[in-house]
């Protein structure tokens, strides 16, 4: 079962990340396991609370350096942080040059404290939020999805709604987003 407010970014998502060809990437996803659906070359989970995005960069236990990866993911994560500006100029330094930043965040849902709910990005709002964090605007792509009928089911409980393809509509309506998402590529 797949949340309906999900199901199109979700599609979208995986098309960006297999143009990345996954097998040469080193990955590390933040708080989440979307990741866990490609084959990586190598991949690394970093779980809040004993991983905090926030606080800084992540960094190896022995050295102290800063880790370096190639894509590290955020699904649904950015709209609990306390400060995600911060988050993502730390995401920003733990990317090798040429690495990239995929994120995906809802828009328009009830409030979901896991342990808070904090903010919300159309895909304007969200390359606004990548270029205040370091990224060059012209290597950001950011998209949204939503409309009417989405919207209405998120009112409903239980939430979130489940997609269901024979009475769902999938189509775009820009002024009515749900849900928006980013690939950002650190250039310098």
């Amino acid at each position: 079962m797949v949340s309906l407010n999900r199901v199109v970014m979700q599609s979208s998502s995986r098309r960006i990340i297999r143009a990345l060809r996954p097998r040469r990437l080193d990955v590390a996803e933040v708080s989440g396991k979307w990741g866990t659906r490609f084959n990586f070359k190598s991949y690394a989970q970093f779980r809040f609370p004993k991983y905090d995005v926030c606080a800084g960069p992540f960094t190896h236990k022995e050295t102290g350096e800063v880790l370096q990866f190639d894509l590290i993911l955020a699904n649904q994560v950015w709209e609990h942080l306390d400060r995600p500006y911060a988050a993502t100029r730390n995401v920003h330094q733990m990317l090798r040059k040429g690495g990239y930043f995929w994120v995906a965040v809802p828009f328009f849902c009830p409030l979901h404290a896991a342990p808070q709910d904090n903010s919300r990005w159309s895909a304007r709002g969200l390359k606004n939020l990548l270029i205040e964090g370091g990224f060059d605007e012209d290597a950001i792509h950011a998209e949204q999805w939503g409309n009417l009928n989405a919207a209405r089911r998120n009112l409903e409980t239980p939430w979130p709604p489940i997609y269901d393809e024979e009475t769902d509509d999938l189509k775009n309506d820009p002024e009515m987003p749900i849900c928006a998402w980013a690939l950002a590529q650190k250039t310098a």
